[in-house]
C-alpha cells in the first residue's frame, strides 16, 4: 500500500507541474502537500523541514538533524531524495538559498505550501527578496483532486472503518446519557477500528442537532431525542474517513419525521448525478433543489460536500459556483441536511466519481435508525 500511495513518478509529476506553471520552485514544509509528494509525515516544528522541488535541478528534503532517522524510515526514503540535515547552529533557509542559486539563478517565483506557518513564509521572503510568491495548490491541487486507484482504496478502508464505528452506535444512545460520554465511546472506538487519530467527534442531539458543527457537550440525552453523528479520523496510510448518519431515540416527531425522507432524497438524488464531466455546482444543485422544492431550502445552510483524501476537507468542493467538472477519481463527500432549529438531520457519504458514475465508500444504512 504504501509503495503504490507514494510513488517516485508522483514526485516526477509534481516537478513536471512546477515547470507547466513557469515556477522556479516548490517549497513545501510539513502538511498534507509535503505527505502527498513524499509519504513523510513530519512533524509540524519551529525548526524548517522543507521538501525543494526546483524546475531544474534534482529536489532535496531539508531537516532539522534530530529529525532524519524519522525522514530516513518513511516512505520519502524510497524515492531517492537526497536529505540534507540541518543542526541547531545553523541557518536552514540560507540553505536552500545557496542551493538554489549553485544550481541555477536566483529564483523569480517560489510556490510556498498552502499551510505553511506565518513564521517561515516570512523567513522565505527574506531570504528571496527579489521572488514573488505563489501557493503550492496551483501546483497540486489538480494533482491531488483526481485519486489513484490507491488512493481510493485507501478511502474505501476508511470508510469501511468508520461504517463500522456507526453500527456500533446504537449501543452507546441510551435516555440519562450525556453526549460528551457518547462521544468519548465513540472516539474509542474510532482508534478500535483502525485509526491512528480521531479528528472529529459531532454528536448534536435534540436542538443540538440544529447545529451542524456542535461536537458534544453536557447536554443529557432524552428520549424523543434525534441525534446527528458525524464522525471521522485519519487511518494509517493518512487517508480520512468521515461520515455522518441520524439516529432517534424513540418515535421522533411528525415533522422531523416529513423532512428527513425529503433529505434522504435529496442525498440519494445528489449522489446517483455524480459522473464525469458534470460540475460539482450541478451536484450542489441536485440536493438543493429536492429540499428547496419541499419547502426547506432556508434551512439547507451550507455546501453539499467537500473533497477528502489526506485532509478531511480538500478540493473539489461540491458548491454552488464551482464550475470543475468532475473526473474519475475525484473523491467527496455529499452531506445535504435541514437544520430547523428544534432538531436537525443531515446524512453524508464519501462518494468517488469513477469512469461511468460513482461509487460509495459509505454503506452504512441511511434510513433513520431507531434505537
Amino acid at each position: 500500500m504504501t509503495t503504490a500511495l507514494y510513488s517516485p513518478e508522483r514526485l516526477t509529476r509534481v516537478r513536471d507541474a512546477v515547470r507547466a506553471e513557469g515556477l522556479d520552485v516548490l517549497l513545501l514544509t510539513p502538511g498534507a502537500d509535503l505527505r502527498y509528494v513524499t509519504g513523510y509525515d513530519a512533524k509540524q516544528l519551529e525548526r524548517l523541514t522543507c521538501l525543494t522541488v526546483p524546475a531544474s535541478g534534482d529536489p532535496f528534503l531539508l531537516v532539522p538533524a534530530l529529525e532524519l532517522k524519522a525522514a530516513q524510515v518513511s516512505p520519502a526514503a524510497d524515492l531517492g531524495i537526497e536529505m540534507v540535515p540541518w543542526g541547531e547552529t545553523t541557518d536552514p533557509f540560507a540553505i536552500i538559498a545557496e542551493r538554489l542559486a549553485a544550481s541555477a539563478s536566483p529564483p523569480r517565483t517560489i510556490a510556498l505550501a498552502d499551510r505553511m506557518w506565518a513564521l517561515h513564509v516570512l523567513q522565505f521572503a527574506a531570504a528571496f527578496p527579489d521572488a514573488a510568491q505563489a501557493l503550492a495548490s496551483t501546483i497540486l491541487s489538480p494533482l491531488r483532486m483526481r485519486k489513484t486507484p490507491a488512493e481510493v482504496a485507501a478511502l474505501l478502508e476508511a470508510g469501511q472503518a468508520i461504517d463500522r464505528v456507526h453500527a456500533r452506535v446504537p449501543d452507546w444512545l441510551r435516555p440519562g446519557r450525556t453526549e460528551r460520554e457518547v462521544g468519548a465511546q465513540i472516539a474509542e472506538a474510532i482508534i478500535a477500528e483502525g485509526h491512528v487519530t480521531v479528528d472529529f467527534t459531532i454528536v448534536g442531539s435534540g436542538p443540538n442537532a440544529a447545529s451542524p458543527h456542535h461536537e458534544v457537550s453536557d447536554r443529557v440525552i432524552k428520549t424523543g431525542d434525534v441525534v446527528v453523528v458525524d464522525i471521522g479520523g485519519t487511518m494509517p496510510s493518512g487517508y480520512c474517513s468521515d461520515c455522518t448518519r441520524v439516529y432517534a431515540l424513540g418515535t421522533p416527531p411528525e415533522e422531523f419525521t416529513a423532512y428527513y425522507d425529503v433529505l434522504r432524497r435529496a442525498q440519494e438524488e445528489a449522489t446517483v448525478s455524480v459522473r464525469p464531466g458534470v460540475t460539482a455546482e450541478s451536484v450542489d444543485a441536485a440536493a438543493r433543489n429536492v429540499i428547496a422544492d419541499a419547502g426547506y431550502g432556508e434551512w439547507f445552510i451550507h455546501r453539499t460536500g467537500h473533497g477528502i483524501g489526506l485532509e478531511s476537507h480538500e478540493d473539489p468542493y461540491i458548491v454552488e459556483g464551482n464550475l470543475i467538472p468532475l473526473a474519475p477519481g475525484m473523491a467527496f463527500s455529499i452531506e445535504p441536511g435541514i437544520y430547523p432549529g428544534p432538531h436537525g438531520a443531515r446524512i453524508e457519504d464519501i462518494v468517488v466519481c469513477t469512469d461511468t458514475g460513482y461509487q460509495r465508500l459509505n454503506n452504512a444504512p441511511r434510513d433513520l435508525v431507531v434505537v
